[in-house]
């Protein structure tokens, strides 16, 4: 129940738009997922998973990944600013890899 309450807390401060949509991430056991997400308008706009790849690697080496490939993807919607959504997990460890990767392809947040 607590984690339900951290991502509530961290969440009801951030709001993405169309030209600043919110970089959503949940990391499981198995599986990272990183969505940029448009809260006006309820839609994703671009999405990133290990689910289904076959990446291979630590799991901290898979989420730089993908935050490599959501910046891709970003560039390509023409997104350059992004709100980053870490949910209930600490900005430590893979959270940090995905971020700082996304950093480096040239995403603001």
């Amino acid at each position: 129940m607590n984690k339900v309450f951290r991502a509530n807390r961290t969440r009801a401060k951030l709001h993405g738009t169309a030209t600043r949509p919110r970089l959503s991430v949940h990391i499981s056991n198995l599986h990272i997922i990183a969505q940029l997400i448009d809260d006006d308008s309820g839609k994703t706009l671009a999405y990133a998973t290990t689910v289904g790849n076959k990446l291979t690697g630590t799991k901290t080496e898979k989420a730089a990944m993908i935050g490599k490939e959501i910046a891709d993807k970003a560039k390509k919607a023409k997104i350059k600013a992004v709100v980053f959504d870490r949910g209930a997990k600490i900005y430590a460890g893979r959270m940090k890899a995905l971020a700082d990767a996304a950093r480096k392809e040239g995403l603001e947040f």
